[in-house]
């Protein structure tokens, strides 16, 4: 018996085998589609790469060999190079490089600050003060000194940083040589030739040069101490005072004498020591200064100005200082106490006046003449008698003194004051001797 397979039994029907045959002609068609496709999408990015290459290369800095993209940007900075500015503000006709500098700087005209930090509310006029402002919240430091490792929040602060390494100081004054290594510091050099002083007090017209001096200045007025002392809570005005007092709790001493070794604190008190006298002369009365804020504050004397007036009673004082003190008045205030006999003392040299009276100690000496004081004021003021000094001057006869006391008494012969009454016959006198003189009569009438 055998048995036939028939082959045509297994083959498709003719309709299938032409479906089939279709099929396949279609996957080889998507199959070559796909190649010269794939092969078309590489020719095209490398011909935009190329193009990209040969259009980042036509645009490129000669100065400083820079490439941008476009020719536009290209344009704008070589502005940098040019230092052409032509786009100008119509109210202060500041000048800008760039049109969106111009419109960040319109915002201080308007006040406009719509990017605002979300930790603080604070509000700013542009988005990179803004991310410069988070830093402080964040504590980011992502510019590092590749020399001393020092961190900077802002590209801006490394790169001055880094010209203390270099030594490079590229903003050079015109008018006098002096170099900086910051802009900032070239423009605020240049009041000093100009003699601009772009911030004023609103309150008494007073202006200044720098912003510092300003906001120190405005303190005055709103007595607004900011900075405090962490360890003993004592307030200051100024950044500076509070680093002078730290070192009175840290007892740090980074002022070293050269000849002997001994540290100081402050560099004044160093110089107190070596006897370094800077040239800070009074024009007036010929005293010399070892600081020139001494100098500005003693200049006051004899210019009659009073910056710091009391809001309570309108007294006026030449230093903060004493305006702090008078304040005790109003507080009723005595931070010096006597521990020998209770008492207390608004004034710290009254104190130390008062304790002479207990230890009888007198340790101020005359080198001329030898009288002794028990406080350094009245020394000071004795040793005038030697020299001849008289600071005090009076502005309407030019009749100088000694002591601000008797400018004062003096001043009565021209205001006609008499502050002294007699309480039984009502006579008035300029001077408490006088009235003391007057009264005595009174007493021997009555004996």
């Amino acid at each position: 018996m055998y048995l036939f397979f028939s082959t045509v039994a297994t083959m498709p029907p003719k309709e299938e085998r032409q479906e089939l045959n279709e099929m396949e002609e279609k996957d080889k068609n998507e199959e070559l589609y796909r190649f010269f496709y794939s092969y078309e999408i590489t020719k095209t990015e490398k011909n935009s790469s190329r193009k990209r290459a040969q259009k980042t290369k036509s645009n490129t800095c000669h100065q400083c060999g820079k490439s941008f993209r476009e020719k536009k940007n290209l344009n704008d900075h070589m502005r940098v190079h040019t230092g052409e500015k032509p786009f100008t503000c119509p109210q202060c006709g500041k000048s800008f490089s760039l049109t969106g500098n111009l419109k960040i700087h319109m915002r201080i005209h308007t006040g406009e600050k719509p990017f605002t930090c979300p930790q603080c509310g604070k509000g700013f006029s542009g988005k990179k003060i803004l991310n410069d402002h988070v830093r402080i919240h964040t504590g980011e430091k992502p510019y590092t000194c590749q020399q001393c490792g020092k961190g900077f929040s802002q590209k801006a602060n490394l790169i001055s940083h880094m010209r203390i390494h270099s030594g490079e100081k590229p903003y050079t004054c015109k008018q006098c040589g002096k170099s900086f290594t910051k802009k900032w510091n070239i423009i605020k050099h240049m009041r000093i030739h100009t003699g601009e002083k772009p911030y004023t007090c609103s309150q008494c017209g007073k202006c200044f040069r720098h912003k510092p001096s300003f906001d120190s200045h405005m303190r005055i007025h709103t007595g607004e101490n900011p900075h405090s002392c962490k360890l003993c809570g004592k307030s200051f005005t100024r950044k500076g005072s509070l680093k002078n007092h730290m070192v009175i709790h840290t007892g740090e001493k980074p002022f070293t004498c050269d000849q002997c070794g001994k540290s100081f604190g402050r560099k004044v008190t160093l110089n107190q020591h070596t006897g370094t006298r800077s040239h800070f002369t009074c024009q007036q009365c010929g005293k010399n200064f070892n600081q020139q804020g001494n100098l500005k504050v003693h200049m006051r004397i004899h210019t009659g100005v009073k910056p710091y007036t009391c809001q309570q009673c309108g007294n006026s004082f030449t230093e903060n200082g004493n305006l702090k003190r008078h304040m005790r008045i109003h507080t009723g205030e005595q931070p010096y106490a006597c521990l020998q006999c209770g008492k207390n003392f608004t004034h710290k040299s009254i104190y130390n006046a008062h304790m002479g009276i207990h230890t009888g100690e007198k340790p101020f000496t005359c080198q001329q003449c030898g009288k002794h004081f028990s406080q350094q004021g009245n020394l000071k003021v004795h040793m005038r008698v030697h020299t001849g000094e008289k600071p005090y001057i009076c502005k309407q006869c030019g009749h100088g003194f000694i002591k601000k006391e008797s400018l004062k008494r003096h001043m009565r012969v021209h205001t006609g004051e008499k502050p002294y009454t007699c309480s039984q016959c009502g006579i008035s006198f300029t001077q408490l001797s006088s009235f003391n003189r007057h009264m005595r009569i009174h007493i021997r009438k009555e004996h």
